[in-house]
């Protein structure tokens, strides 16, 4: 069992962050996608797992600049993307500097919350897939039901499509098939309901 030193107040701010924001549904996501990253890689290291709970942060702090991006780009618009990264990773890395973590640490986490949507190296993608399981176990519903009324069925399936198709392992692939296939059947659904 590997020694969290920092993950318990990340986790708080996390958490925090999005409570003061309004934003409390996305925390069993977050949640959600520390268990996947476990699930994946039972030895998973303190920055992996600070990075699962951590990787949509710029989301919860209440910035506008992203959902202006969305309603022109759409959810996977190659921008929006890089700003949620960068933006995510930095400040995760400025929260871990302030309670005293060491740098490489910080510079571990950062690596990888950068990457979380796109991947690249083995834990930027195990990061990824679990962030893709997580969103069709607690997100999808909200996406599929209401956010098609906001964004349009077009900008809705392509988020479903690309969160399933960035999935690397084939076996987290399979386990989220049926969530990916009726997500779809429900958006279609609902896309009539306009």
């Amino acid at each position: 069992m590997i020694k969290l030193e920092y993950y318990p107040q990340v986790e708080k701010y996390v958490i925090d962050t999005f409570t003061k924001n309004g934003d409390e549904g996305g925390i069993p996501h977050l949640l959600k996608t520390v268990e996947f990253v476990k699930f994946l890689k039972p030895d998973a290291d303190e920055a992996l797992l600070i990075s699962a709970i951590a990787h949509d942060i710029e989301r919860g702090s209440n910035s506008k600049k992203p959902l202006n991006e969305i309603k022109k780009t759409g959810f996977t618009g190659e921008d929006h993307l890089k700003y949620h990264q960068e933006e995510g990773a930095r400040i995760t890395a400025e929260f871990l500097r302030s309670i005293g973590a060491q740098e490489r640490l910080i510079e571990r986490v950062y690596m990888l919350i950068s990457k979380h949507e796109v991947g690249g190296n083995s834990d930027q993608n195990l990061l990824k897939d679990a962030d893709s399981m997580s969103f069709f176990e607690t997100n999808v519903e909200h996406f599929v039901t209401k956010k098609v009324h906001e964004y349009g069925y077009q900008k809705v399936k392509e988020k479903l499509d690309w969160m399933f198709n960035r999935i690397t392992d084939d076996s987290a692939k399979v386990l989220v098939q049926d969530k990916y296939e009726n997500a779809m059947t429900i958006l279609h659904v609902h896309s009539k309901d306009k």
